[in-house]
């Protein structure tokens, strides 16, 4: 049994947090819990159609997702992925990922995912449980801007 305060968003493997969300500024940060597995149970699908496009339509389209207590990932295929990508980036947002385990990191590199999300280097080194939700946004995003040459 998990914690009441992770929230079911629809996958028994998987769970998350909403920490923050900043509908003027469009972006959210979200905590991850648990084993992310596409190839069982479709686990992007689950939280792109259960979480992502709820957001999206209220105004969001920069995604922070910290992945520290991700355990595990398991891939299918990329086609949520691709869908998630091409909708944040028509909206001029982006899709980051901080503090994920290394051998998380290599199994979603693996499976060539990692062309849609923004991590490595600074970002999955990020002391942020001691920073404001706002300090936090504009580290990452000064790191997706210097990534992304804007």
């Amino acid at each position: 049994m998990i914690h009441p305060q992770w929230d079911n968003l629809g996958s028994s493997t998987l769970y998350m947090k909403q920490l923050f969300a900043d509908h003027d500024e469009g972006y959210v940060i979200i905590e991850l819990i648990g084993e992310w597995n596409d190839l069982l149970h479709n686990d992007i699908m689950l939280f792109k159609r259960n979480i992502v496009e709820h957001l999206m339509a209220q105004g969001i389209n920069k995604f922070i997702l910290i992945g520290e207590n991700v355990l595990n990932f398991h891939t299918s295929d990329d086609e949520y992925y691709a869908e998630w990508f091409e909708e944040v980036s028509d909206a001029d947002g982006w899709i980051a990922l901080l503090n994920f385990r290394p051998h998380v990191l290599e199994d979603m590199q693996s499976a060539n995912i990692d062309q849609y999300f923004l991590l490595g280097g600074k970002l999955n080194a990020l002391k942020w449980r001691t920073q404001e939700p706002e300090t936090v946004f504009e580290v990452v995003e000064g790191f997706v801007m210097r990534r992304l040459g804007v």
